[in-house]
């Protein structure tokens, strides 16, 4: 069979030429109107079908009637709306008018009634109850609240079409409503009332009244707490939770007044023992109510404490870093004084609380400090190590400070400030050596034995013995409060930890400023170094001194070194210190009434240890070399110094009697004295006279005058020359100490004469 052709064919170019414009304008308009009837139909379907949703949606029931019967008030709607949307015919083509009737013929779901509950193809569906459908519609309880629906696009599956929607969130707009009214109304107030400034004067006014609030609350606080702390340790937590008061005007202070007041807390609350953290058994066991209390303000006061401490540490950090903080509470001027404070107060818990818990905590942050950029805090610092070390006896708390320390100063390559090694010298290891030296010599009372008590005791003798026995040893037990073993070797540790660090700096150090707080360390407890040592020590010492590298002190701590060390266990060895007295001799004139001035307090010990303790070792010649030295240095120093120099000439020529040939004026020696001679064994010192005395006794200082007086007599101990008991009796350092003149005022004040000026004159 032939192929049926497509009657409608593509028009020729030539038919088209014959179309009238009047054709080309009626096409156009029935396009557009064709356009407007397409949009009008889908708009009025989308209505339809937002109705229908919304009736499914209230519940309404659909009544049970039959679907196929449409009213004819909307017959009559459907047919003018048709009239009005149809076209008239004479205007379409025969093609668009043959699709219009195919479409009116096919069933779609845009042209559906929705409000129905009939299928979309009712003629497959025809068995189906209409009570059925009815009962397929959802449903929900009369009682809930409508909400508004958020419409989806419906779903059609063989029972009908599904719509699909979506809650809305509810909001609550009565609230909103409110909120905005509220907030326009503080606007309005904001605006009709603005702020009035505040004068300086009443600014502080107000910032009194707030600070004497404060100060009230911290008292009322602080007070309950120590009433009793078992019970109201808990109000720790809120006096500690001022340590970041937010108020601007009265922060810094509230917290310098915080910090003080949890630093006095805590040492008055504190127990004298430290408090360990219980073990498992220990919390599973069963205890009494008042041991459980006890626990609860252990654990609070430890856990307080600590926070505490961490509070300080921050601050200081933050001083330290000078960083603002977001809060801009604290202005950065501000952070050294809360830094200051809560330094003080780490110092004062570090003398205070050597026992209790993170004590080697507050150790790790205190040594730092001592070598601080800021004096006042680094001499803080300072001056609490040297209270720890002078309180302690036991030496516990000293041995943790100087294990810190020392590794401080090693991990700073020994560029550290001289004070921290300064506070070794205030360790109190000489007075336990002291105290060792007499317990060896007064042994312990020995009890008697049994054999002994019944061969030389009666019955009752025996019993009564035997009593008194008990009580002594129980009163021994009380007064041992430490071993003294552990003592010994606590100490022992000590000691070999500081001289590791003073050898360290000897060695590797030498030009360091550390050097003379070396020295003069080692002057101190040289009786306690190991005699193995001590050929090694002086080596390094005279070294030092021949190297030039030195100042002045520093040479003289090093002599005063060498002296200290010969003079305790050292006396048993074969060593010759004549090159340290020939330095010192040599260096005397090299202090003056200048800057060398100081330095006269490290002459006289070095003159004290060297020649006077050393009497035996110390020939005739080289006693009256330094006596004639030290005549003529007097002339030359401060008032102070004289006396010191002229109380240390008394001194030896008592421990030599036969120096008073230098009283007379006659020689006695051969040869000529030779002053400029450095050696003090071959200057021919006898062949001189002391003439400096007499130069000396018309000094403007009247203690002065009395000593060159007193020498001139031959230093008599009793007579009308002989000093008075406050002179005799003191040291010459003492002297030297009393009549300083540091705070620049004459001592003893000038007396004033009390003669009568005459006012007139008399004419003759």
């Amino acid at each position: 069979m032939k192929a049926r052709r497509n009657k409608k064919q593509v028009p020729s170019f030539r038919k088209l030429l014959k179309t009238s414009k009047v054709k080309l304008e009626n096409k156009l308009k029935n396009k557009q109107f064709k356009q407007q009837s397409t949009l009008k139909k889908y708009r009025k379907e989308q209505r339809k079908l937002r109705q229908a949703v919304k009736d499914a949606a209230s519940k309404n029931p659909i009544p049970l009637e039959d679907p196929k019967k449409i009213r004819p008030v909307k017959r009559l709607e459907k047919e003018e709306e048709e009239e009005e949307e149809a076209l008239p015919l004479d205007m379409m083509d025969e093609d668009d008018l043959q699709l219009m009737k195919d479409l009116g013929q096919r069933a779609s779901f845009l042209t559906r009634d929705l409000s129905s509950s009939e299928p979309l193809h009712g003629k497959k569906r025809k068995h189906e109850r209409i009570i059925d459908k009815y009962e397929k519609i959802p449903r929900t309880l009369q009682t809930a609240p409508e909400k508004e629906l958020i419409h989806l696009l419906p779903i059609k599956d063989k029972s009908g079409i599904i719509p699909q929607t979506r809650e809305k969130p509810v909001i609550d707009s009565d609230r909103d409503e409110e909120d905005q009214k509220e907030e326009l109304e503080l606007e309005e107030e904001v605006i009709e009332e603005p702020v009035r400034e505040l004068t300086i004067e009443e600014h502080l006014i107000e910032r009194k009244k707030k600070l004497q609030e404060k100060k009230i609350h911290i008292a009322t606080l602080a007070s309950a707490i120590l009433s009793d702390p078992e019970s109201n340790i808990k109000k720790l937590k809120e006096l500690r939770s001022l340590l970041v008061e937010q108020d601007p005007d009265v922060a810094v202070t509230v917290r310098k007044l915080v910090i003080i007041s949890l630093m006095e807390l805590f040492k008055d609350i504190t127990p004298s023992y430290k408090i360990r953290p219980l073990t498992e058994a220990e919390k599973s066991t069963k205890i009494r109510k008042e041991t459980q209390k006890l626990r609860e303000f252990e654990e609070g006061l430890v856990s307080q404490y600590k926070f505490y401490l961490e509070n300080l540490e921050q601050m200081v950090k933050d001083w330290k870093q000078r960083k603002l903080k977001k809060s801009n509470v604290v202005s950065l001027k501000a952070y050294k004084g809360l830094a200051e404070v809560a330094v003080k107060s780490l110092c004062e818990l570090l003398v205070a609380l050597p026992h209790f818990n993170f004590h080697n905590n507050i150790i790790v942050l205190i040594v730092p400090l001592m070598n601080d950029m800021s004096k006042s805090i680094s001499e803080m610092c300072c001056e609490a190590v040297k209270k720890l070390f002078k309180q302690d006896k036991l030496g516990q708390a000293s041995l943790g400070v100087i294990k810190v320390i020392s590794g401080f100063v090693k991990g700073r390559n020994y560029e550290v400030r001289p004070e921290m090694l300064k506070t070794f010298l205030c360790l109190r290891i000489k007075e336990v050596e002291v105290k060792k030296d007499t317990e060896d010599i007064n042994k312990p009372k020995k009890f008697m034995t049994f054999k002994e008590k019944r061969k030389t005791l009666s019955r009752m003798q025996r019993k009564w013995k035997k009593a008194e026995e008990k009580l002594e040893r129980e009163l021994q037990e009380a007064e041992a409060s430490e071993s003294t073993e552990k003592k010994l070797k606590l100490h022992t540790e000590t000691l070999n930890i500081v001289f590791v660090t003073y050898f360290r700096i000897l060695k590797k150090a030498q030009r360091s400023p550390l050097l003379p707080a070396v020295l003069e360390g080692l002057a101190k407890f040289a009786h306690l170094i190991n005699v193995e040592f001590f050929d090694d020590l002086l080596v390094v010492l005279h070294t030092l001194i021949e190297s030039g590298d030195l100042s002045y002190q520093e040479s003289l701590h090093c002599v005063q070194t060498a002296f200290h060390i010969l003079s305790g266990q050292g006396d048993v060895l074969n060593i010759d210190p004549m090159k340290f007295y020939t330095h010192l001799y040599k260096t005397l004139f090299k202090l003056h009434a200048g800057a060398t001035n100081e330095g006269v307090e490290i002459v006289l010990h070095c003159l004290d240890v060297m020649l006077t303790k050393r009497r035996k070792q110390v020939s005739q010649q080289r006693a009256l070399a330094f006596i004639k030295r030290l005549c003529t240095l007097a002339l030359q120093v401060l008032p102070h110094s004289s006396i010191g120099i002229l109380s240390t000439t008394r001194t030896l020529m008592h421990t030599f009697p036969k120096t008073d040939l230098l009283l007379d004026n006659d020689s006695q020696g051969n040869g000529v004295f030779l002053p400029e001679l450095d050696e003090p064994e071959y200057c021919n010192a006898q062949s001189t006279a002391l003439w400096e005395l007499h130069a000396l006794q018309r000094h403007y200082h009247p203690i002065v005058q009395r000593f060159a007086a007193h020498l001139i007599a031959g230093a008599p101990s009793e007579g009308s020359e002989a000093l008075k008991p406050e002179l005799s009796r003191r040291s010459a350092v003492e002297l030297f100490e009393t009549y300083s003149m540091a705070a620049m005022i004459f001592n003893p004040p000038v007396e004033f004469s009390n003669s009568k000026k005459k006012h007139g004159l008399h004419i003759v």
